[in-house]
């Protein structure tokens, strides 16, 4: 594998089977996406609401549905070493349609980005005692270290999550024990919600919609891991022990503490450890954020305007860029779009695994070529059905009043995906070629 190669990551190529990585080195980023402060929050605004086993199965509902998901187009991945946008492509899509999921993809993760950096250059500014105006400053800085991670690939935060997640895991064991020190677990368990009630239905809804957007990107990770057996597993302990492990932990805290914002008494609960507790959560997730929105641009640029742009430049650009936006503090307005944007990435696997386990139509492009680890020679241009698919599904997940939104989009678009199908819907208009692989350019 030459350096080129190795940079730029395989981002419209396959990932050759020498370049693939052990499960547990592809789990252990997993569980670092997982194992963040925002799912201190998530566990705590379920806390705040719920009793504690009530919110135990609002945790385990909606990690099963994560999991569901994750593992089938985790083993898409797997199979034929692709990313997310390049995939889609050939499981329902086409060339046009995997361009506006690059594009959703792009702005949604750079959006994140800057959010989660900004947040974070906040906290380092309360817990170091400085000037508000020291904020845009730690925030551009925090910004481009991740964005020197990122820009080097998946062997840089392979790296960066060895340290990082151990090194985080020990902090925050420290700093939970630390602030729960003096609460009684039974009587935690037992407590009530101080907040106003919620449901298991509404609970069940922010776990799985809190990561569905991470589910969808799944098969970013898994294209380097050697094997389903490797999907099922990583998943299993990376989504499973991260939801467990922190959400409850949130819980309790809402419980210890009466109240939903429990970040600050983690982060404070160690003294100046807590800058460490940010600042190692912020990497871990962090730097996954940007590497997914640049696979995603690099194939909006391939397919929109037939030039292919290195993937560490498009990761170095849009990392530069949301560092800029979080320093000047305008991505804080943008929360809402962000979360529009998120109600349109439930249907998309739902219509990738519909394509390639039901329905097949291109399965067979993708098994001819696979040996010779190379992309199929042409793809259709448009699939006006799958987009019409997406609409509907989208919408009835921004507006159905029933159910679990994210998981209502999703099974809908697998159904009616299917339907399509045996109603002779699902037909391709037009083909294109594939661009030609230069992974040793």
């Amino acid at each position: 594998m030459n350096k080129t190669a190795a940079v730029e990551d395989y981002a419209l190529t396959r990932v050759p089977a020498q370049a693939r990585y052990s499960w547990w080195s592809v789990a252990l980023q997993r569980f670092g996406q997982l194992s963040a402060l925002s799912q201190f929050l998530l566990g705590a605004t379920l806390g705040f609401g719920m009793r504690f086993w009530a919110a135990f199965w609002a945790i385990t509902l909606g990690a099963v549905v994560l999991e569901l998901v994750s593992i089938f187009v985790g083993i898409i991945g797997v199979r034929e070493g692709m990313s997310t946008s390049m995939l889609a492509r050939w499981t329902g899509f086409g060339r046009s349609g995997s361009a506006l999921i690059g594009l959703a993809i792009g702005i949604s993760l750079i959006g994140w980005f800057g959010v989660q950096t900004a947040v974070s250059a906040e906290g380092l500014a309360h817990l170091l005692h400085a000037s508000s105006t020291a904020v845009p400053v730690l925030s551009l800085c925090m910004g481009l270290v991740v964005t020197v991670i990122a820009v080097f690939g998946f062997h840089s935060m392979a790296w960066t999550a060895y340290v990082a997640v151990p090194a985080f895991m020990i902090l925050v064991t420290w700093a939970i024990g630390a602030a729960l020190i003096g609460h009684p677990l039974k009587a935690l368990v037992a407590a009530a919600p101080s907040g106003p009630p919620m449901t298991l239905l509404e609970g069940t809804t922010l776990v799985a919609g809190g990561f569905i957007v991470g589910a969808v990107m799944t098969p970013d990770m898994t294209r380097y891991n050697r094997g389903m057996a490797d999907v099922v597993k990583q998943t299993i302990v990376g989504i499973g022990l991260g939801e467990y492990i922190f959400s409850l932990s949130g819980v309790l805290l809402a419980h210890a503490f009466n109240t939903n914002d429990v970040i600050a008494i983690v982060t404070s609960s160690v003294g100046w450890a807590g800058v460490l507790v940010i600042t190692l959560g912020t990497l871990k997730i962090n730097d996954w954020n940007l590497y997914s929105s640049g696979l995603g641009l690099v194939n909006f640029v391939a397919t929109v305007f037939g030039r292919r742009i290195p993937r560490a430049l498009a990761t170095l650009v849009v990392g530069v860029l949301g560092s800029v936006l979080a320093a000047g503090g305008i991505l804080q307005r943008f929360t809402e779009f962000l979360d529009l944007l998120g109600v349109a990435f439930p249907p998309i696997p739902g219509i990738m695994v519909a394509e390639y386990f039901v329905v097949r139509r291109w399965r067979p492009d993708l098994a001819r070529s696979r040996d010779a680890e190379q992309a199929p020679d042409a793809m259709p241009t448009w699939v006006p059905a799958t987009l019409v698919i997406w609409a509907v599904s989208a919408l009835t997940a921004k507006y159905a009043p029933v159910g679990i939104s994210s998981v209502n989009a999703l099974i809908l678009a697998f159904v009616l995906y299917i339907v399509a199908d045996r109603l002779g819907l699902v037909k391709e208009s037009g083909t294109t070629a594939t661009e030609p692989d230069r992974r040793g350019d």
